[in-house]
């Protein structure tokens, strides 16, 4: 059994191999306290067991770049949902994770056969007396062997908290820098002592001094981000409509595949709108439900698992419940389970008037996982047809999810070179959805409410396709870490102003959780009495994005944090030359960044938003 898995081609020292050994020694202690009969039964099922976890490890990882926690494992109840992109996670190399199974089949055999004979035993205090002595034998075995298990994984552990990861455990925001200085069943082991702590364990409480540290920060924040510029309230009354698209990256806009454009209809928008050419999604593990609750929020997503499972009761500054407060009615539009990431209760949550799910349509063009985006916008329109001028309206497509698999029907893309790999897939699909956003901008048009409706389309996150190979294909050219990583990490933001000004291409950073406050901006409402990290798109000042990942822009430079979380072993580059410059220009960010991850967590854990407006009822 392994303990480690190579992510990210991290190389493993000696010392992390001690951990592994010691963290195995640790599982299986307890098989030394049974019978010898028992014992061998007891190792093939815990084999079994830590395979399984390790291999579920190895298909998560693939799709998220993480590591399953128990908050994820609580949301196991959708993984059933996700049938189609599992199965295209497993490859058949996947076999060797079960291959002692070919031993360990027979020994199972032979053990069980040997139960089955009756074992004759003498009579007497002599016969009692070597019973005792073998049980107490075993019992010293086991203790013996987990001490030295224990040993041997939390002395290197110890040695690298001591040295190069100082601070680890107390302020970790990326779970591979855990992962590196404990391993696999280490992160394990700390992810459920960290998850018992939190459920059953006494309440920590934030000191006075964290609590004022953190309000601060937000009022600072709050004063810095109004700006009365020409944009300010110019769009005042509008009808908002908020598209997220689902796995709709960035990298792909404007680009042609065997002389076809990929994306013709988003790119006959961006001559009439803003287009944010340097945008980032801002998601952890929670990926769609993440960027729905970062753009909405202006927070950042937990490290692990989702907010909309993990505290979908806490109060947030959310958008719709603004608008509304506003006289807005407000609706969400998703054509699936309501119960799916837990939407029903958490849009209770945030103000929506009504959530429009998939018992609500008609599902007339079934594909992938529901109803096509074709139908989905038309039927939605017809919703919104319904509803109280001016509304709130946000939209989550489903039509270009993993694993990209639209039938031959509604296939129009020739992808060439890139037809029966799971790349032409995903621009097969992007293109469906594409021509989905031509259908549904003529449709308002045609029903009166383009000319009256502020239109904010942007991507919740990437592919999941981490083959290098694909994308350098498919853009001619070679491409770096810097590429990649801003590949992965880059969706399109599309804003069509009702009246059509301000169209071009805006080159400057931004992230999901900018929505919030820039929309508001547009509208003249004041994002000053809210607690929000995000910046204004429409402020003309220097603005940074922080990812999830610890890795930060400002434009000039662009930092990516190394695996085991140590700042000066992370990468800096210069966005202008686009090659490394020294990390030392990135210190102040790097220590912004990190502060910003902290207080978002506290905030949503702590219930803080709740907490600072009791304290001052009537805002600030």
């Amino acid at each position: 059994m392994h303990s480690h898995l190579h992510a990210n081609n991290i190389d493993m020292s000696r010392l992390d191999y001690v951990i592994a050994i010691g963290s195995i020694m640790a599982a299986s202690f307890w098989t030394l306290w049974l019978p010898r009969r028992g014992r061998g039964i007891a190792l093939s099922i815990l084999n079994l067991l830590l395979t399984a976890l390790i291999f579920s490890d190895l298909v998560y990882y693939r799709y998220f770049q993480d590591f399953i926690t128990i908050p994820v494992l609580l949301q196991a109840g959708q993984v059933g949902e996700l049938g189609g992109s599992i199965r295209e996670l497993i490859h058949w190399t996947d076999i060797w994770f079960f291959i002692d199974w070919i031993f360990y089949i027979p020994m199972i055999f032979i053990l069980a056969s040997r139960r089955r004979r009756s074992t004759v035993y003498e009579r007497g205090a002599r016969i009692s007396d070597s019973r005792l002595k073998r049980i107490t034998r075993r019992l010293i075995t086991g203790m013996v062997t987990l001490g030295l298990g224990l040993a041997l994984a939390l002395g290197p552990i110890h040695y690298y908290t001591s040295t190069w990861a100082v601070g680890l455990f107390a302020g970790n925001w990326w779970n591979m820098a855990l992962y590196n200085v404990t391993g696999l069943l280490g992160f394990h082991y700390y992810d459920a002592y960290k998850y018992g702590l939190e459920h059953w364990g006494p309440k920590k409480q934030l000191s006075d001094q964290e609590l004022a540290d953190i309000k601060m920060w937000y009022d600072k924040a709050s004063s810095d981000r109004p700006v009365m510029n020409e944009t300010y309230g110019a769009y005042k009354g509008s009808n908002v409509m908020v598209i997220q698209a689902e796995a709709f990256m960035n990298f792909m806009i404007g680009k042609q595949v065997n002389g076809q454009e990929i994306t013709p209809n988003f790119n006959k928008l961006m001559k009439e709108s803003l287009y944010y050419s340097n945008y980032y999604h801002q998601t952890g593990q929670g990926r769609t439900s993440d960027a729905d609750f970062s753009s909405h929020s202006s927070l950042h997503p937990l490290p692990t698992g989702s907010v909309f499972t993990r505290y979908p009761d806490h109060q947030y500054d959310v958008l719709p419940q603004i608008l509304k407060s506003g006289g807005y009615t407000t609706a969400a539009f998703h054509a699936y389970d309501s119960s799916f990431w837990n939407r029903y209760t958490m849009y209770k949550n945030m103000g929506y008037d009504r959530f429009y799910s998939k018992k609500d349509y008609v599902i007339d063009e079934p594909l992938g996982w529901s109803l096509g985006d074709k139908s989905f916008f038309k039927q939605s329109l017809e919703f919104m047809g319904k509803e109280k001028q001016p509304f709130y309206s946000y939209l989550i497509t489903l039509s270009s999810h993993h694993p990209y698999s639209l039938p031959k029907s509604v296939q129009q893309l020739d992808v060439g070179e890139f037809s029966g790999t799971i790349f032409g897939d995903y621009l097969e699909a992007i293109h469906y959805t594409d021509a989905a956003l031509g259908q549904l901008v003529d449709q308002m048009k045609a029903e009166g409410l383009w000319d009256k409706t502020i239109l904010y389309f942007y991507g919740d996150h990437d592919n999941s396709i981490k083959d290098k190979s694909y994308y350098e294909k498919f853009l001619g050219k070679s491409l770096t870490d810097l590429d990649m990583e801003q590949i992965m990490n880059q969706v399109p933001l599309l804003v069509h102003l009702p009246d059509g000004k301000h169209a071009g291409v805006y080159d400057e950073p931004a992230g999901q959780l900018d929505m919030t406050p820039s929309l508001l901006h547009l509208l003249g409402i004041s994002s000053k009495p809210y607690y929000m990290m995000g910046n204004d798109i429409f402020d003309d000042r220097s603005k940074m994005v922080v990812l999830r990942s610890g890795a930060f822009t400002d434009g000039a430079i662009y930092y990516i944090p190394s695996a085991d979380g140590v700042f000066e072993n992370g990468t800096c580059y210069d966005l202008n030359t686009r090659q490394k410059t020294e990390v030392e220009r990135a210190r102040a960010g790097y220590e912004e960044a990190k502060k910003q991850l902290d207080y978002s967590d506290k905030t949503i854990m702590y219930d803080l938003i709740q907490k600072f407006e009791e304290a001052v009822p009537q805002g600030r």
